[in-house]
């Protein structure tokens, strides 16, 4: 199976299928995902809330909150040559042989904002494919899509201050943005990036661990709930020997400013280990 193919078979979660699924059980469209989610998580996989990519089987992923950074450093790393093995989370679980965690993608559908597309030179091609009637993934607002089709390019905030995003099925990644895909890795490191206006790429000297936070759970899950009660009973929170692995790989803490170019260099050397 290619990287493609392997996006398209864990996703499934195209409009017809969520139709589907909902009219058979009677209740709101969700994707079918969920079950091919808790097969991994019996098998004793994690779910940690990063962005990944990859080169040479090594995984960097990276780690914050919504804001933080994770989508850019991820898409701007894949600009310059990295497998992008996921926008948003990934399943963890420690090898057989003790010493690595082995890193799967979970393609759920991605944001990337409008400011942030513009900046990579994204935005006319996804406004094109728009206009000439392909569609983002469903969950998308529609003053987002208007926005698009209209030409506007200032990002779109809610009342909450939350930022209202573009949403592409996971193969989009590819088929519109022509990013690198990639379907596992062994994690080697993680960044922890945050976004300061005028500021310029640095590293930080600080740290910052890893938390439960960082770890979706049935409660935290907000984009595939498990409402057909398919999940097996919570583990992420309980010691394990992937959380003792991922606990002690290295990890940079890093300021990132609003210049693609500046950014895409740092990010290159500090994603280098």
């Amino acid at each position: 199976m290619s990287d493609f193919q392997w996006y398209q078979f864990v996703a499934a979660d195209r409009p017809l299928d969520r139709e589907q699924l909902a009219r058979s059980v009677g209740c709101p469209p969700v994707p079918v995902s969920p079950r091919r989610r808790s097969s991994l998580l019996a098998d004793g996989w994690l779910i940690l809330h990063v962005s990944a990519v990859t080169r040479d089987g090594e995984a960097v992923l990276t780690l914050g909150g919504k804001g933080a950074g994770k989508t850019t450093t991820a898409l701007l790393l894949a600009g310059e040559g990295w497998g992008l093995l996921a926008n948003d989370r990934v399943f963890v679980r420690a090898e057989s042989d003790g010493g690595t965690v082995r890193v799967l993608p979970w393609p759920s559908a991605a944001a990337i904002g409008l400011g942030l597309l513009d900046a990579l030179g994204l935005y006319d091609q996804v406004r094109s494919r728009l206009m000439s009637g392909d569609r983002l993934h469903p969950t998308q607002h529609t003053r987002v899509t208007d926005a698009l089709l209209k030409g506007d390019r200032s990002p779109l905030w809610k009342p909450s201050g939350t930022e209202m995003k573009p949403q592409f099925f996971p193969d989009q990644l590819t088929t519109w943005l022509a990013l690198p895909l990639v379907t596992e890795g062994v994690a080697a490191r993680f960044l922890f990036p945050h976004i300061t206006p005028n500021a310029s790429p640095a590293r930080l000297q600080d740290d910052r661990p890893l938390t439960d936070a960082d770890f979706f759970t049935a409660a935290s899950e907000d984009r595939y709930p498990d409402i057909f009660d398919l999940l097996p009973p919570e583990a992420a929170t309980a010691p394990s020997p992937t959380r003792e692995l991922l606990a002690a790989l290295p990890r940079r803490v890093i300021t990132l400013g609003h210049g693609v170019k500046a950014n895409a260099a740092f990010l290159a050397e500090a994603a280098a280990g």
